[in-house]
């Protein structure tokens, strides 16, 4: 569904100065996977979520969405795009909604855009994520939680085969956000689209398949998420209690590089400003990175 290589965007901040929020960024994601996205502030998630929404165009680099080549589109096929194959869902429900229409009338505004209108389609969308008693409330009636499903339906409203959310828990609290991450869930499985999420929130990413961690603009590990029936030598019948694991792959790329978590490189005393060489050793089938120093 996504194919992101090398993928490259450098903003210019002035005539002398630009900034690298992406460099080099390689991804892959799965037709009907929920996945997420996490990484600090800066490290370049919602730039990301920025280019697969069309909202932006890379530098440089490749980024192919359902088969479509994001950077060799004219600006007429990405509005197309924006219509038709992708849906978009914010933090800031001011972006989501319109506030004097009410929640029935902004899930049929993508359609009028669209020019194929369907009432009862966005009823349906509504009942589909639990909104289907507050069809003609407007935005000020609504809660922060009820206002972030109301956009989820209008993100939905013209069938998009991908879904991404940029923060969409971030400004409510725990128990919504995780009714609202059910909300995702729901529809990643009845609707079998699918889903990336850029959150800041590594307790949600219980509900995901998958969840990939940029840093420094790269993707350099992912989260993949297991449970005990799936993990080789775990026999159920033992008396075994099913539950979460979690598994963090390096992500290697073409040239054979990896980027390893500064927190990882901390915890072998190679500091940042003094060193930036590992040795490296094969032993019994494992490549081991040691400090140098030690």
């Amino acid at each position: 569904m996504i194919l992101c290589q090398n993928l490259l965007k450098i903003y210019k901040v002035d005539d002398d100065h630009e900034v690298m929020a992406l460099q080099g960024l390689d991804l892959e994601v799965e037709q009907g996977e929920f996945m997420g996205i996490i990484g600090t502030s800066g490290s370049g998630k919602s730039t990301l979520l920025n280019i697969l929404g069309g909202l932006d165009r890379p530098t440089a680099g490749t980024c192919s969405i359902d088969g479509k080549d994001l950077v060799k589109m004219s600006d007429k096929e990405l509005v197309r795009y924006k219509l038709e194959t992708v849906g978009f869902v914010w933090q800031n429900n001011a972006r989501n909604l319109i506030p004097y229409l009410t929640a029935m009338e902004n899930v049929e505004l993508p359609m009028l855009l669209k020019g194929k209108q369907s009432r009862e389609r966005a009823r349906e969308l509504l009942e589909l994520v639990g909104m289907g008693h507050r069809l003609n409330s407007k935005l000020s009636m609504l809660s922060g939680g009820e206002q972030q499903r109301v956009a989820i339906s209008i993100a939905l409203a013209n069938s998009p085969r991908l879904l991404l959310a940029d923060e969409p828990t971030g400004s409510v609290d725990s128990k919504t956000a995780d009714v609202i991450l059910d909300v995702f869930r729901e529809i990643n499985r009845s609707l079998n689209v699918t889903i990336v999420i850029v959150t800041h929130d590594t307790e949600l990413m219980k509900k995901m398949d998958r969840v990939v961690a940029i840093r420094n603009g790269k993707t350099s590990s992912e989260i993949i998420r297991r449970t005990f029936d799936e993990m080789e030598g775990i026999e159920q019948q033992q008396g075994n209690t099913l539950e979460d694991t979690h598994v963090e792959l390096a992500v290697i790329d073409k040239a054979g590089r990896i980027q390893v978590p500064r927190d990882y490189l901390n915890a072998i005393g190679l500091e940042k400003e003094k060193a930036n060489k590992l040795e490296v050793k094969l032993e019994n089938g494992k490549i081991i990175l040691v400090n140098p120093k030690r």
